[in-house]
């Protein structure tokens, strides 16, 4: 089939490059516009868009895809069929009826489980132990459209939001392709989805990355883990932000009648921190302006006084 891809982040890369190995050909990608990136914030172009000029293929970065520029732009390169993966735009039913066989997104979530902008970060952080990835046809709802193929993954009791993204984008790029090829000899039935089972995934902001530790220790593990490495969790020591990495829930410790919620106790080799439920050992921390350090060696540099928290 002649194909448009569009996506937009290093996780959507798996995808083109697939595609590009793949019996379809790719006309042109459709990508977000450069913006600001780093502390700089110099102007830098989407890792799809870098990734598709290095391969030869055209890009088109509409500010928005309701421009008609970008419209009949997409028209005149008649495609059979639209992939996307993590584009970050709705598209208006003006371009869904472009292709002739529609788009075909790729959504980290086996739907309509954790339907949304974040579903790796919801399901960690709410505990599920199997999640997937879906390929669908959009339509003008939000991942509502008819289901085509799905591959599960399990979720690992250390997985970051990072690291199972990661895997989902290698096998979710491998159902991408096969989806194709059956969507191109007719050999795919839609599946509608059952609105009674889904559940929304929301981006998640910084304010909800902010840790409590009047909560259990298992849900701070798992807050911490879906936060990381976006938009990445964060408490308060001394009035000043502590980035935080993943912790280790540890059960040779003081308990929790000995610990407070916050509280930190430092260890030669641990930092001990107090939950609702026992205390748990910090990780890698990432103090105001400074860069990611052992926990340990962060201590080590501010002398903690007893008694102090973390807020």
């Amino acid at each position: 089939m002649r194909l448009v891809f569009a996506g937009t982040p290093d996780t959507a890369l798996p995808s083109l490059e697939a595609l590009v190995q793949s019996a379809h050909h790719i006309a042109a990608v459709v990508t977000r516009p450069a913006a600001p990136s780093g502390r700089g914030r110099v102007l830098t172009r989407s890792p799809v868009a870098a990734r598709a000029e290095e391969l030869g293929i055209p890009v088109l970065t509409p500010g928005t895809p309701t421009d008609p520029e970008f419209l009949a732009e997409l028209a005149a390169l008649e495609p059979d069929c639209c992939p996307v993966v993590a584009y970050g735009g709705l598209l208006p039913k003006a371009a869904l009826d472009i292709p002739t066989r529609g788009w075909v997104n790729l959504h980290f979530s086996i739907l309509p489980v954790w339907r949304g902008a974040a579903p790796v970060q919801h399901a960690i952080w709410h505990g599920d132990d199997v999640t997937g990835a879906t390929t669908f046809l959009l339509d003008e709802g939000l991942d509502t459209g008819p289901v085509l193929g799905v591959v599960t993954e399990s979720i690992r009791p250390t997985d970051t939001s990072g690291e199972l993204l990661a895997r989902l984008a290698e096998t979710g790029a491998h159902l991408l392709v096969s989806t194709l090829d059956a969507l191109a000899v007719g050999a795919l039935v839609p599946v509608a989805q059952s609105g009674d089972l889904a559940s929304h995934a929301p981006k998640l902001t910084v304010a909800d990355a902010r840790i409590d530790w009047a909560a259990p220790a298992l849900g701070i593990d798992r807050k911490i883990r879906a936060c990381t490495p976006d938009p990445g969790a964060w408490t308060t020591f001394r009035d000043e932000r502590l980035g935080l990495g993943p912790v280790r829930i540890e059960p040779h410790a003081p308990d929790s009648q000995e610990l407070a919620p916050g509280a930190i106790v430092v260890e030669k080799s641990r930092i001990l921190v107090g939950t609702a439920t026992g205390p748990v050992v910090l990780g890698d921390v990432r103090p105001a302006g400074k860069k990611l350090m052992s926990a340990s060696d962060w201590a080590r540099g501010i002398r903690i006084d007893q008694g102090e928290m973390v807020l």
